[in-house]
């Protein structure tokens, strides 16, 4: 059901992920031109709709239609989506999540289904006319039909998130967004789920708390900083580090092996995410676009004028919180690092004695290692990190001839020849690409297992 889970989020995710730079020069035009902004431009803020209305919903439904069917599933999600873009008076991210995949889908079915029965030298005019006039029904559909059903969703949505907003209780989100997260279903909630309805947010008030939710680095940072202080074996040795690249460069993902070692520490993430969310809502706290990646100088520079402090009291207190809670749990109930990993071990080998460990192909020799990949979920963060940190080690050893590169879990290059991810996201690896040997570890920065890779590959 994880797994099921994860694979869905990450489709959310991935049809917003990759257009993200988009999102931020929007919010950077935001931030600067509209009339409250830091320098305003009646001339340059005219971007900001348009933006907003066309460019950034076509993208995403362009994107979600080549995930599904490649170029052809692309341009005809781009073109079913106009229709519901052009129905409707507010910015239609949700219409585009739903008709970009769902129209190319319709294009692939129908492309299965006269595969074989085109003469030869006619398939151009067949692909061309056929994308065409099924591109104008869907859009034609997708204007009457689509549109009320997703204004209709989108009311309800807003209307559940005002609910909760109205009585101060989006706080509690918290006790849903930090569990999912540690289950790296970060991108997915963020991406797939805060962006679309802040933007919105965005449009009709200039900013939204809905960008902080959960990019907000504060629950992270204290339980790490807990760590430092009263971590055990090479979590705390670690920790520093992760600190560095969590706060600054933005990978929320180094922190969720920490509490994944101790998983009573979530409590701490929910505590501090509660909070961060509870004086940011005082405080009328908000961003101009997604922070991608979480990195507190990404957040800032998404901060509208006038408001760092909000912001940076919201992150502080989480940590602070989130600190409160982790350091008492780390030194009256913290495990050993070294037993921890002696636990994982043994539960390993049970799992594999049940049937049920993930399987993968045989170890290869270090003549068959021509590519390794390292997989996290989107592909950009904990794997860009990982992938660094590996490049390095053989470097030292003076292995340059194996190529080291990152992607998304869920679309591992088919020439890797050794995938190396988190072991919650090993199922999903397996299934992406059976044939690799399967490295699984539980930190991205010093896992002990990249020291037996090298010792694998100098052989």
């Amino acid at each position: 059901m994880k797994e099921k889970i994860q694979v869905m989020g990450r489709f959310l995710s991935g049809m917003v992920m990759p257009v993200i730079g988009a999102f931020i020069a929007w919010g950077l035009i935001t931030a600067l031109f509209i009339e409250t902004g830091w320098a305003p431009n009646e001339r340059l803020a005219a971007l900001v709709s348009p933006m907003s209305t066309f460019l950034l919903p076509l993208l995403i439904a362009y994107t979600g239609g080549k995930m599904v069917h490649g170029e052809r599933g692309g341009v005809i999600g781009a073109i079913a989506t106009m229709g519901v873009i052009v129905g409707a008076d507010i910015p239609m991210f949700m219409g585009a999540m739903i008709m970009g995949p769902l129209s190319a889908w319709i294009m692939k079915k129908f492309d299965q289904a006269i595969e074989g029965k085109v003469k030869a030298g006619f398939e151009m005019l067949v692909n061309n006319f056929s994308l065409g006039i099924l591109g104008a029904i869907l859009a034609a559909v997708a204007l009457l039909g689509v549109t009320p059903l997703v204004e209709m969703l989108n009311s309800a949505m807003e209307a559940g998130v005002n609910f909760f907003v109205q009585r101060g209780l989006l706080p509690l989100a918290s006790i849903l967004i930090e569990p999912a997260k540690v289950l790296f279903l970060n991108n997915a909630i963020n991406h797939g789920i805060f962006s679309p309805m802040g933007i919105q947010q965005v449009e009709e008030v200039g900013k939204s708390i809905f960008f902080l939710l959960e990019a907000n680095p504060g629950p992270g940072l204290g339980i790490l900083l807990a760590y430092c202080l009263a971590g055990k074996g090479s979590a705390k040795s670690s920790a520093p580090g992760a600190v560095v690249i969590h706060f600054l460069g933005g990978i929320h993902e180094i922190y969720f092996p920490y509490i994944l070692m101790n998983p009573v520490l979530i409590l701490a993430a929910i505590a501090g995410g509660a909070t961060g969310v509870f004086v940011n809502s005082m405080l009328g706290a908000g961003l101009t676009a997604p922070a991608s990646p979480g990195s507190i100088i990404a957040i800032l520079a998404m901060c509208p004028k006038g408001g760092y402090l909000p912001v940076l009291a919201g992150v502080a207190a989480a940590t602070i919180v989130s600190f409160a809670v982790a350091l008492p749990i780390l030194k009256f109930a913290g495990k050993d690092a070294d037993l921890e990993e002696s636990q994982k071990k043994v539960s390993d080998m049970k799992a594999e004695s049940k049937g049920t460990k993930v399987e993968t192909a045989e170890v290869k020799s270090a003549s068959e290692v021509h590519k390794i990949v390292f997989a996290c979920d989107a592909g950009m963060g904990s794997s860009a990190m990982g992938a660094t940190v590996l490049r390095k080690k053989l470097k030292e050893a003076g292995i340059e001839d194996i190529e080291v590169v990152h992607a998304p879990v869920s679309s591992i290059p088919a020439d890797a020849d050794m995938v190396v991810t988190h072991n919650e996201l090993g199922e999903r690896a397996a299934h992406s690409n059976p044939n690799a040997q399967l490295v699984l570890i539980q930190n991205f920065l010093g896992a002990p297992e990249y020291d037996e890779v090298v010792a694998q590959l100098s052989k």
